[in-house]
């Protein structure tokens, strides 16, 4: 019988290590909200394959639609010869998009390439070159998106010199004294100082920070970003890659803010488990770039697109949304309720929105200086259980929640029971450790 230790040595002889991988084991086969291992061993999946699997592993509208696209053709590259599905998608996602004007999309294959191409289309349609980006802010592994993204490890280390005309502004952080009202100052102060806002060709910002720790973007900075946007000529993209297709229980999650984008950056959720991502825009903006200047050989593949179709009626038919929002409900309640049981937990911090939520652990209250030694083992002990987690944020001390939509209360209830043991066990250890 294979193993788990076993490919793990293959792993290691003909993988770089730069291409980390979570957990020591190696699925055989999954199904919706639950995974096997090579082993034969059940693991319920909180990680979703990094908020991919909204609508679970293998659902059958989606399986069922990449098959029977997979019966006619797999790939002619949109460039070349065009699709029906290409297009369909693309009217669903311009309806489906925030804003009462008329919108266009084009698909590619990666979260990164949506960011990319957001860019250029920025850059096009305004003749500047700036972009604004955010601290915390995660956008991608490409040049472009690494300079983009406002944190070093291990995503930017030893990778620079990164794009030119890329500028930072603090996001708003409470346990760092950051307000608002301190981001907006920044970014007035940046326009002073560094980029003229007749440069600045765009802001991105996530509207959940993703690898940042899972911070809800405040709707008054939404609003301040969108009338400083408005004012200057600038285009405000929103990158929904992760928080987008009913992961915070709105297709996506800037719709909590009332705020309407310029563009939006999506991909991960939009396929359930298809490699695809793609950009949705305000139609003279996506119009701005020639004939021939957007694409990709593999952009918006015939077989992703048909999933994606499938995964977006599926969250529509199936009450994911409002799923969703019912799931963060009662995750918030079963974490306060597990933090309140003893202050040795340290559980700083339940945030998110809808069923996109995170769990802050710190070493004392009085400081709050982040765990990370606690959030690594916890994950570690979680994973021992059969429960696979994934930690996130600046300092690597909070655990992301991004299980299915379609997981049953019951096997979320088991899940959590994973997480509270493995949480007792890791604090025990860690204070005999420290006696």
């Amino acid at each position: 019988m294979m193993t788990n230790a076993d490919l793990l040595a293959r792993r290691q002889a003909a993988v770089p290590r730069g291409v980390a991988s979570a957990a020591p084991i190696f699925a055989d086969r999954a199904e919706n909200a639950e995974v096997w291992d090579v082993e034969g061993k059940r693991y319920i999946d909180f990680a979703g394959g990094i908020a991919v699997l909204n609508t679970g592993h293998r659902h059958p509208k989606v399986i069922e639609a990449a098959k029977a696209q997979e019966d006619r053709f797999t790939h002619t590259s949109f460039q070349v010869m065009a699709y029906e599905p290409y297009i369909a998608l693309a009217e669903k996602l311009n309806a489906l998009a925030p804003g009462d004007f008329a919108k266009k999309s084009i698909f590619l294959t990666t979260g990164s390439e949506a960011v990319e191409n957001a860019v250029k289309i920025a850059r096009a349609a305004t003749g500047r070159s700036g972009v604004i980006a955010f601290t915390g802010g995660y956008h991608g592994r490409t040049l472009m998106t690494l300079g983009l993204t406002g944190k070093v490890s291990p995503y930017k280390k030893g990778f620079g010199p990164f794009p030119a005309d890329i500028f930072r502004v603090p996001f708003p952080q409470k346990r760092e004294g950051i307000s608002v009202e301190d981001s907006i100052q920044a970014l007035e102060t940046l326009f002073l100082t560094d980029a003229e806002p007749s440069r600045v060709a765009a802001i991105i910002l996530e509207p959940v920070l993703g690898e940042g720790g899972y911070y809800p973007v405040p709707t008054e900075l939404w609003q301040a970003l969108r009338a400083i946007c408005d004012k200057h000529g600038i285009l405000l993209i929103a990158d929904e890659v992760q928080s987008g297709f009913g992961r915070t229980g709105r297709w996506f999650a800037i719709e909590h803010s009332g705020v309407v984008p310029d563009m939006i950056t999506v991909a991960k959720s939009m396929a359930g488990g298809y490699p695809i991502s793609g950009v949705i825009g305000r139609a003279d903006v996506m119009d701005a770039v020639e004939p021939g200047g957007l694409g990709g050989t593999y952009g918006g593949n015939p077989v992703a697109c048909a999933a994606a179709l499938a995964a977006i009626e599926a969250i529509d038919s199936e009450g994911l949304l409002a799923r969703s929002e019912a799931i963060g409900t009662s995750m918030r309640q079963r974490f306060a309720d597990i933090g309140a049981k003893a202050a040795p937990y340290r559980m700083w911090d339940i945030r998110g929105l809808g069923g996109m939520l995170a769990v802050e652990f710190v070493t004392d209250f009085e400081t709050a200086q982040p765990d990370a030694a606690l959030t690594k083992a916890i994950v570690a002990k979680a994973l021992e259980k059969g429960l696979v987690l994934l930690a996130c944020g600046m300092h690597g001390n909070a655990i992301r929640v991004m299980v299915p939509l379609t997981a049953s209360d019951a096997l979320i209830e088991e899940g959590l029971q994973i997480f509270e043991a493995a949480l007792v066990e890791a604090v025990a250890e860690l204070q005999q450790a420290a006696a």
